[in-house]
C-alpha cells in the first residue's frame, strides 16, 4: 500500500462528513454553555478572579480529570508521537503517571495550604519576593506562547488537511482554530473550558481507542517485517528516549509538567477541597496508565508498516484511510475539540499568569479581569501563530522539538520550586541568577534549533544537569550572599491538605 498524500480525497469530503463534524462540535458547545450557563455574571465584581481562572472553586472530581486529560491531549501527543511511529514514545506518557501521582500528594496539598491561585504564588509565599514569581510566570508564558501554541495549531491543521485530503492552505485551518479557541477561553473562563475539556475528551478517547483497534485489524495485528528498534520499549543510546534517561531528567520533566505547569495544576486547584482535586487527578492518571499509551503509539507503527515512514503525515492519513466516511466526519470534530480545548486551556492558563503576576503586581492592582484577559489572549494567539513555521520541519517530529525547546524553560523553573519548597531563608536573587543562569546552560549545551550541541549528551540527561545545577547554584549563591538555607520541608508539608479552596 502506498502512502496517501491527500490527492484525489477532495471529492471524497461527502455532505455525511461535514453533517456529522458540525453536528458534534455544536453539541459541545451546546453542552458547554448549559454547564456553564450563569458563570458570566458569577465572574463579575470581587470573585472575578477565583470564578474566572478557576471556576469559583466548583470543580467535581470528573471535570477535573477530564480537563486534565484533554488539556494534554492533543495533535502534538496523537499526530507527532504517532508521527514518530516506535513504541518508544509510550514512556511519556507511562513516566506521566509518576508525575500525576506526585501533583496527587505532594503538591496539591502545598498550593491548598498556601491558597494558591497559580503556581506562581506559591513561589512568591516561600521567597517573600515579587519578582521570582515574575520571573517564572515570564517563562511560564514564553513556553505557552512560542511553544506549545504554534505546535497545537500546526499539529492539528496538518491532520485536518491529511484526514480529509484538503487543498488548503494549513494556515486557514490555524486561524480557525485559533480564533474559535480563543472564544472559548475568553468569554467562558475555566468553568467552560473544563466542561468542554471533558465532553470533548470522551469523545477523542472513544474514537482514538477504535481507530487502534482498527488500524490494528488492517494487518491482522501482525508486526512481522517492522524494524524491531521500532517495536522495542528499550531505547539505544542514540535513540529518542534512551533507556538510561528513564532515571535522569525523564522523572523531572513529568514532576515539572504535572506538578508546577498553571496549565496544568490550574484544574486541580480549581476543586472545592483537596481530596475532590486528588480524586479528578487519581482518575486522569489511570486514564494516562491504561489508555493513552496505546492510542499514541500503536496506529503510528501499523502505519509504518503500511506506508513506511511518513513522519507527522501519519495520523491524518491512517484515519482517513480505515475509518468509514461519516466516523471520519466524527473524528475530526473529536480532534478539532482536542485542538481547542488544549489550545483555550493554555490561553486561559496564560492570561492567568499575565493579570495576577505581572499586571496586578506591577501596573494595576485591581483591573477588569475579563478585559485584560481578552486583550491578553488576543496578543498570545497573534504571537503563537506567527511562529509555526518553525514546527513546519520534516526532518524533525513534532513531539521531540516541543520537549527540546521546552527544557530551556522547564528544568530552571522545576529548580525555583525545588529550592522554594525544600529550604527557607534562601536569598531570592540567588534564585533568579540560578534560573536565569539555567536557561543559558541549556540552551547552550543543547542547541534545541541548531546541530551542534555545546555537550555531546542526551537532552533529557541535560535536563537533569540543569536541575540539579540550578539547585546547586542557588544555595551557593544565598549562602555567599549572607542568607544561609536552611532545611524546611517539614514544616512545608506539614499539615497540608486540608484547607477548603479560597482567593
Amino acid at each position: 500500500m502506498t502512502p496517501n498524500t491527500g490527492q484525489g480525497k477532495i471529492v471524497e469530503l461527502s455532505v455525511s462528513q461535514f453533517v456529522v463534524f458540525l453536528g458534534l462540535t455544536g453539541l459541545i458547545a451546546f453542552l458547554t454553555y448549559w454547564f456553564c450557563r450563569g458563570s458570566a455574571a458569577r465572574g463579575e465584581g470581587e470573585n472575578g478572579e477565583k470564578e474566572y481562572f478557576l471556576a469559583g472553586g466548583g470543580l467535581k472530581w470528573y471535570f477535573v480529570a477530564g480537563s486534565i486529560t484533554l488539556t494534554n491531549l492533543s495533535t502534538d501527543q496523537l499526530v507527532g508521537m504517532n508521527g514518530a511511529q516506535m513504541a518508544l514514545l509510550a514512556w511519556w506518557e507511562l513516566a506521566a503517571v509518576a508525575g500525576l501521582v506526585m501533583l496527587t500528594f505532594i503538591f496539591i496539598p502545598v498550593y491548598y495550604k498556601y491558597k494558591c491561585t497559580t503556581t506562581t504564588e506559591l513561589l512568591e509565599r516561600r521567597y517573600n519576593n515579587k519578582h521570582i514569581r515574575a520571573l517564572i510566570s515570564i517563562l511560564f508564558l514564553l513556553g505557552n506562547i512560542f511553544i506549545f501554541l504554534p505546535a497545537i495549531l500546526y499539529g492539528g491543521s496538518l491532520f485536518i488537511i491529511n484526514l480529509f485530503g484538503l487543498d488548503v492552505n494549513l494556515y486557514v485551518i490555524a486561524a480557525l482554530f485559533a480564533v474559535v479557541g480563543a472564544a472559548y477561553a475568553i468569554f467562558g473562563g475555566l468553568r467552560a473550558v473544563a466542561v468542554s475539556d471533558t465532553f470533548s475528551g470522551v469523545l477523542l478517547l472513544t474514537l482514538a481507542v477504535a481507530v487502534t483497534i482498527i488500524s490494528l485489524n488492517a494487518i491482522g495485528w501482525d508486526f512481522s517485517g517492522i524494524p524491531k528498534e521500532r517495536l522495542t520499549m528499550i531505547g539505544a543510546p542514540d535513540s529518542d528516549i534512551p533507556f538510561a534517561t528513564l532515571f535522569t531528567g525523564m522523572l523531572f520533566i513529568q514532576m515539572f509538567y504535572w506538578s508546577t505547569n498553571q496549565t496544568i495544576t490550574q484544574r486541580a486547584m480549581a476543586s472545592p477541597s483537596v481530596k475532590e482535586a486528588q480524586k479528578g487527578i487519581l482518575a486522569a492518571a489511570g486514564i494516562r496508565l491504561l489508555i493513552i499509551p496505546p492510542i499514541i503509539v500503536l496506529p503510528g507503527i501499523v502505519a509504518f508498516k503500511l506506508y513506511g515512514d511518513i513522519g507527522d503525515e501519519t495520523y491524518g492519513t491512517l484515519v482517513g484511510d480505515i475509518l468509514p466516511t461519516w466516523i471520519s466526519g466524527a473524528f475530526a470534530a473529536a480532534i478539532a475539540a482536542a485542538v481547542l480545548t488544549t489550545f483555550n486551556s493554555i490561553l486561559n492558563a496564560s492570561a492567568a499568569l499575565w493579570v495576577m503576576d505581572i499586571h496586578e503586581t506591577y501596573v494595576n492592582k485591581k483591573p477588569n479581569v475579563k478585559r485584560l484577559s481578552l486583550w491578553v489572549s488576543i496578543a498570545m494567539v497573534l504571537l503563537g501563530f506567527a511562529m509555526i513555521p518553525i514546527f513546519n520541519n520534516p526532518e524533525q517530529s513534532i513531539i521531540d522539538l516541543v520537549q527540546r525547546l521546552y527544557g530551556l524553560l522547564s528544568m530552571p523553573i522545576l529548580s525555583a520550586f525545588i529550592v522554594g519548597l525544600l529550604f527557607r531563608n534562601v536569598n531570592p536573587y540567588a534564585m533568579i541568577i540560578a534560573v536565569i543562569a539555567g536557561v543559558g546552560f541549556y540552551g547552550w549545551a543543547t542547541n534545541p534549533l541548531g546541530e551542534t550541541p555545546g555537550i555531546s549528551l542526551h537532552y533529557i540527561h541535560v535536563m537533569a544537569l540543569t536541575l540539579f545545577g540550578g539547585v546547586a547554584l542557588a544555595l551557593l549563591l544565598s549562602t555567599a550572599f549572607g542568607k544561609r538555607p536552611i532545611w524546611d520541608a517539614h514544616n512545608v508539608f506539614a499539615r497540608a491538605g486540608h484547607e477548603e479552596m479560597s482567593v
